[in-house]
């Protein structure tokens, strides 16, 4: 097995002044933008979630002011989105589209019981 190791030799005659420039500069920004982003994890940060943590607490005294939403029962939302499902699908033919939604108490079903079909080894 051969190995060939060859070495560099830097020869700073070969190293352009502008290039020599252009990677100072580069290296410089980049150290520069890493340390502005660690100062405002570090210390801007913090003051800025305090910030936002007391403007939203409930103060003393106020009723809270958020919108309480209702929740709909299902067997309106299937209604709806049946309803908005044949507006956008006409159909030529003229069928009475009456369904039945019953409502089901969550009992017990053999199809949702998918561990007394897993094989016990």
């Amino acid at each position: 097995m051969n190995l060939q190791v060859t070495l560099l030799n830097l020869n700073s005659e070969a190293i352009d002044h502008s290039a020599m420039t252009i990677v100072v500069t580069g290296i410089t920004i980049v150290f520069i933008a890493i340390l502005v982003i660690y100062l405002f994890i570090k210390y801007l940060l913090p003051y800025i979630l305090s910030f936002l943590v007391r403007r939203k607490a409930v103060r003393p005294g106020q009723a809270d002011q958020e919108e309480k939403t209702d929740a709909i029962p299902g067997d309106v939302n299937a209604a709806i989105a049946l309803a908005i499902y044949l507006h956008h699908n006409e159909i030529h033919d003229k069928e009475s589209y009456i369904i039945t939604i019953k409502r089901t108490s969550g009992a017990y079903s053999p199809w949702s019981s998918k561990h007394y079909n897993m094989r016990n080894l």
